[in-house]
């Protein structure tokens, strides 16, 4: 038999919600970062992510949220001068369809939630690690500057659930 085999590892989750808000803005792609998990992987893998946080709306006016799930490598390769590129500067893959609603001041809170089953890139670098993100984004005609929406981090956890690859 040379299909290949899924084995259960250990789950890796998180209750730490990064910010405690999240910028209302015009744009909408301004993501916040809201969780993060470190993961091992290898080519081939299969995670299986769920995702839910909340936020409340005290604006007073109706705020759209989008929300998704992404992922950075945890351990790049230094650039031709030896430089690991920081944290903020590694480029950001999403991996999950985009979800949103809206958020007006009468409904206060919006959960956020979301579950996806990626599969790591075949070219994926062996021994590095994969941080898995909930990001979210907050948008309205209405903003003004210093808008937020608090992100309440009693309501919160990301867990990944990896399905290490093997051959039979």
């Amino acid at each position: 038999m040379t299909e290949p085999c899924w084995v259960p590892q250990l789950p890796v989750s998180t209750r730490d919600v990064v910010p405690s808000t999240l910028r209302v803005d015009l744009p909408t792609d301004t993501y916040g970062e809201l969780m993060r998990v470190v993961v091992p992987a290898a080519a081939g893998d299969r995670l299986d992510i769920t995702a839910m946080a909340r936020v409340t709306n005290d604006c007073g006016y109706t705020v759209g949220v989008g929300w998704h799930l992404w992922w950075y490598d945890c351990d790049p390769e230094p650039d031709a001068n030896g430089v690991v590129p920081k944290t903020a500067d590694r480029p950001r893959t999403k991996i999950s369809p985009s979800m949103g609603d809206n958020v007006p001041a009468s409904r206060h809170h919006l959960p956020l939630h979301i579950s996806s089953l990626y599969t790591v890139p075949d070219d994926w670098p062996d021994g590095h690690r994969m941080v898995v993100l909930l990001r979210a984004d907050a948008h309205s005609t209405a903003w003004q500057a210093g808008d937020t929406l608090t992100v309440d981090k009693t309501y919160a956890e990301l867990i990944v659930r990896r399905w290490a690859k093997t051959l039979p």
